[in-house]
Order: C-alpha cells, then structure tokens, then sequence
C-alpha cells in the first residue's frame, strides 16, 4: 500500500515513517507540504496522511486539489493536534471521512483507518 504522508514538523513526521514502517505492507513517501505532493506527479497514492496545518496550502485545500483523483478505495486522513469538533464538521461536510488528532493514540488510530477498521476503532454511537 502506497501511502503519502504529507508533515511539515520533521520530527513528527519522521515518528510516524518509523512507526507505520514497521508494518512491510506499507510503502510510505513523505512531503513536507501539500505543494510538494501535488508536484510530484500524476500518481495517487492508495492513502494519504495529512497534516491540517502545513504552510502553504492548508490540508484540506490539499484534500480540494485531488479529491477528483480519488476513488472510492482510496483513503485520505486528515490529522490536527487540534481537537475542535465544529472543524471535523467542517472536514466532514466538504468530504473528508477519516480524522485523527494527534496525540498519544495516533498510531493506533492511523494503522484502524488504514486497515479499513474505522467502524472498531471510533466510538460514535
């Protein structure tokens, strides 16, 4: 599974490499913006981990720019250390499905969704 990781704090990035790596079924290419992303060619990933905060294009003008790519198989995950509820709405009715916050959890979280386990992993009732 081809998956871009688009982080522009290095260190945190480089966390997330490590961990999601571990994994051999995950190929994993980083971009320190969306910019760089979008530059880097006509391919679409199988997933996309993306920070909402990046400079430049923001992670969900991001989302907006390949959202027309993107098939139904393809996964897209927006992070933020930001836990603000009126914001995933916000994700959410632009069409963003997958949203985790960075915290101790985030691995967990990401490695749910990349495996098609999101309905085990969220809590929403």
């Amino acid at each position: 599974m081809m998956v871009y990781l688009i982080e522009d704090d290095e260190i945190y990035a480089e966390f997330i490499l490590r961990s999601l790596s571990k994994n051999p079924k995950y190929q994993i290419k980083t971009f320190k913006s969306a910019e760089d992303c979008l530059d880097n060619g006509k391919a679409v990933a199988d997933a996309y981990i993306v920070d909402y905060n990046l400079p430049g294009k923001s992670g969900i003008e991001f989302y907006e720019a390949i959202k027309s790519k993107l098939k139904e198989n393809n996964k897209l995950i927006m992070m933020s250390a930001i836990d603000d509820g009126n914001m995933v709405l916000s994700f959410i009715k632009r069409g963003v499905r997958d949203y985790v916050i960075k915290d101790n959890t985030i691995i967990d979280s990401l490695t749910a969704i990349l495996e098609g386990k999101e309905d085990e992993y969220y809590l929403f009732d």
